[in-house]
């Protein structure tokens, strides 16, 4: 089962502050993230360009996902078309209730709170830079409480207690992960 939103960030563009969307999607089970678009204008032809990415037949992040929650009315009638000709069934979640889709929201937390609010954006291609660089951070580097404290895609590391403890940053600091170095 996958979960699906929308969240939003102000950049400031030549035009002035402008509105983002990103649209991303969720796995329950894994907890992984896969940021599906970003716009300034989640129409038709945006969300059928997300459906077909999102079911693509070599790399499409919901090929063995059967459900897709979601709630947002930006989800067109021909997005959850296309993603049940394809297999995967859109459940509509009932309004106003976070706790339906609390994964999700969790991840819209996390992401805003340790990166999207520290930062002034300048730009689609800084969003796009920060959203990328906290995607790896996330997998990477971040421990889950929802996964036992784990990290979601673990780096094998051959390390004794004695090695030095190094920190890897993101986004000038924004972001740290200690760790020790292997030998």
């Amino acid at each position: 089962m996958a979960a699906t939103d929308f969240f939003t960030v102000e950049v400031w563009t030549p035009r002035g502050l402008v509105t983002y969307y990103v649209l991303f999607v969720m796995r329950l089970e894994t907890r992984s993230v896969h940021i599906a678009g970003v716009t300034t204008a989640p129409n038709g032809a945006f969300m059928q360009q997300v459906a077909r990415n999102l079911i693509d037949v070599d790399d499409g992040f919901l090929l063995n996902s059967r459900y897709l929650m979601d709630r947002v009315t930006k989800y067109t009638d021909a997005f959850r078309g296309h993603l049940d000709r394809e297999g995967v069934k859109p459940v509509r979640r009932p309004a106003r209730a976070p706790n339906c889709n609390a994964f999700a929201e969790l991840f819209v937390r996390s992401i805003k709170d340790e990166c999207l609010a520290r930062m002034i954006l300048f730009g689609e291609a800084s969003l796009r830079r920060a959203l990328r660089e906290y995607d790896s951070h996330y997998h990477i580097e971040r421990n889950h409480q929802g996964v036992g404290n784990r990290l979601l895609k673990p780096v094998d590391r051959i390390c004794s207690t004695n090695d030095p403890i190094r920190c890897r940053e993101r986004l000038g600091g924004l972001l740290n992960f200690y760790y020790r170095q292997a030998a």
